[in-house]
Formats: structure tokens, sequence, C-alpha cells
């Protein structure tokens, strides 16, 4: 079942946010720190500030209630979307996934760009992951991202595609990596901006690793070492975290905004690449949904089942890959080949992590390219 959905946040939630903020306990910090320890302080006193004084939820509400929004029911979850029509001659169905700390949010740049085409467009299908945004949250264990493929494809039909394009970064890349394992007949491409660092094609006994990936093992572990102490604590022991990220608006805040700061290709400032109304309506998002936990509990489920390709599996159907330079480790092409059929490989000249949200022109001309070259 799909029903229209439109959002309107209780005015009680919003009061209690700005009451939080004005009580909000200040950590000390050294001297002269910046980002080295995490959150810059003084920053945070500034975007704090100015999410009780000026920001305004209302405005984000407008901007998402201006596109079809839709409730779905889909083996007991429910499924929040927006489902945009293309406006071109032909429109490829195409459905857009996005990670953590992001939500749906961070495609709303590439709507436009999308859709409006007279020549090439898509219906775009955007929904948000369960856990996320306003869909279900889940209450059992198994939600990983083969199961949300499954879901996701259940939608499609229920939509009325049968044949569609699959685009994705972060954990939304991993779920339309299985969407392409699992239901490859009904795939017309596959278009990347990011790879799980758990990935592993099948290698045959006795075949030893080339340089080029040993060298980037050793660049992902050192990241790891210095950056990933978040993702141990998502894969491990998230809820415990999740009972002063839930509490405190600052504390969610701070726990978000780090990673855009580190991820972003942000040429020596966050400001430089978002503005503070769209940082805070991310994480807005996530505090008035109350998702930080069960959003980075994906991460525990996902490690239970990593992206490792047996022997004779790879995904055949077109894949593209957008490399951004500030992503994260990201494989090198051979490897990635190695399991994937690479059919276009972009090295961009900017962006990072966020890219739809960071360089949506780019993103977008490369999707369109992409898939025009294939219908």
């Amino acid at each position: 079942m799909i029903k229209e959905f439109s959002v309107t946040v209780s005015q009680k939630v919003l009061d209690d946010l700005k009451l939080r903020l004005a009580l909000t306990r200040w950590p000390d910090a050294l001297e002269g720190s910046g980002w080295e320890d995490g959150a810059d302080l003084s920053f945070m006193k500034k975007l704090v500030d100015y999410w009780q004084h000026q920001f305004d939820w209302r405005n984000v509400e407008r901007e998402i209630n201006s596109y079809p929004n839709f409730i779905a029911e889909v083996n007991g979850y429910e499924i929040h979307f927006l489902h945009i029509r293309g406006k071109g001659e032909r429109s490829v169905p195409l459905l857009i996934t996005h990670g953590w700390p992001g939500s749906f949010l961070e495609m709303m740049k590439l709507i436009p760009l999308l859709t409006e085409d007279p020549q090439h467009s898509f219906d775009l299908v955007i929904p948000s992951i369960p856990g996320f945004g306003f869909s279900t949250k889940p209450t059992r264990q198994g939600l990983n991202s083969a199961v949300v493929a499954d879901l996701w494809h259940q939608l499609m039909l229920e939509l009325g595609y049968e044949r569609y394009g699959t685009q994705g970064g972060d954990i939304g890349a991993s779920i339309s990596i299985w969407l392409c394992r699992r239901y490859p007949e009904n795939m017309i491409g596959l278009h990347l901006n990011y790879i799980s660092g758990s990935y592993k094609p099948y290698l045959p006994d006795g075949e030893k690793l080339s340089q080029e990936v040993l060298e980037f093992q050793k660049t992902a572990a050192l990241w790891s070492a210095a950056e990933g102490a978040y993702a141990s604590m998502h894969a491990t022991k998230p809820l415990t975290a999740a009972y002063g990220l839930n509490d405190s608006p600052a504390g969610l805040c701070a726990w978000i905004i780090e990673k855009f700061n580190g991820w972003s290709d942000k040429k020596g400032n966050i400001g430089n690449i978002f503005t503070k109304d769209e940082l805070l309506a991310n994480v807005t998002l996530y505090w008035i949904t109350q998702t930080i936990f069960s959003s980075m509990r994906m991460y525990k489920e996902n490690s239970r089942n990593p992206s490792v390709f047996a022997q004779d599996e790879s995904v055949k159907v077109p894949v593209a890959f957008a490399s951004f330079p500030k992503e994260l480790p990201t494989p090198p092409r051979s490897y990635i080949e190695k399991a994937f059929n690479i059919q276009r490989w972009t090295e961009m000249p900017a962006g990072g992590h966020f890219a739809a949200a960071e360089q949506p022109e780019l993103l977008a001309k490369d999707i369109l390219d992409f898939f025009s070259g294939l219908i």
C-alpha cells in the first residue's frame, strides 16, 4: 500500500529542541586545537547558537513538501520516499539511496538537474533507509543492506518499474550493489560514488595482490586508525553512544558535523561547501525522528554481512564509478574491476563523500551521461 505523505513536525518538538539547545553544557577544549580532537568547540558554539536563534525547520518542511512524498508499506516496514517524474521525452527510472550520516535531504539538489531536461530525464525514487528519516525504525535484528535491497526492489515493482537504474554512495552504494547482485535482470545500470571497505572480490588460490592494492590497504588501515573510531562504535556498541546523542542536540550535532567537516572537499573551511542551514537541516532530521541509534546500528548489521564475492560471482550489469578526490579511501580500479563490470570511470575534479550535496552538477552530469548511453 502506498499513501501520500506530508512532513509536519509538532511545534512542541521544535520548542523542546530550542530549550535543550539553550541548556547545553559545553566541554572544555585545548587552546588552538581546532578540529584535531573532534568537532571544533568554537565552530560548534556558533552553529548551535544559529540553530537556536535563526534556523527555521519550517523552511525545510516547505522544500520537502514541494515534491511528491509517499509512505509505502513493504514487508512490514513503512518506507518514506520521494517520487519525482521526469519531464523529458524519455525518462529512465532511477533509484537513489543515501548513507550515514546523511539522509534523503542530500539528494534535493539533484532533483531539478535530473528531472527537467527536455530530452533525457529520470523518474527519481529517493527513499529513506529504514531507521533513517521518516522510515520505520527496525525493531529486530537482521536489517542489513541486502535486506534493504529486497525492500527497494519490491517498492520499485509496486511503482510499476520492472527495469530501473540504481545509484548510491556510502550505505546507499552497498544497497545498490546488493540490488544488482540479487536482481540483475531488472537493472539497467549501476552508478556508484563509493565502495565499502569490506569489499573483497574472489581471488583464485595463489593469486597475490598487486602492489597497487597493497598500497591501498595500507592507506585504508592508516585512515581507519586515525578516523575510524566512530565506525567501531557503530558496529559494536551503538546503543551506549546513542543515550547521549539522542538526549543532547548539541552532542548529536557534533557527532554528525564532524563527519561533514572531515569527509568533504571543504577547501580549508566547512563553510566553503555547506551553509549552516544545509548542515542543520540534516541534523534536525535526525533529532526530530530520533533515528541516531537505528541509523548507527546499520553498521553492526552490515559488519555481519560484508561485501565479499564468491567464485564466479560478480556484478554483471553495466557499472559507472565517479571517483571524487576527497572521498574515503577507495580501492583502485583494477581491484574493483575484479567483481564489477566497469563501463565508465570518472575522475572528478572536486568533491568528497557527500557528492550529491557538494557537487550536484558534476554528479548529475555523470549519471546522465552514463544512463543515456544505456537506453
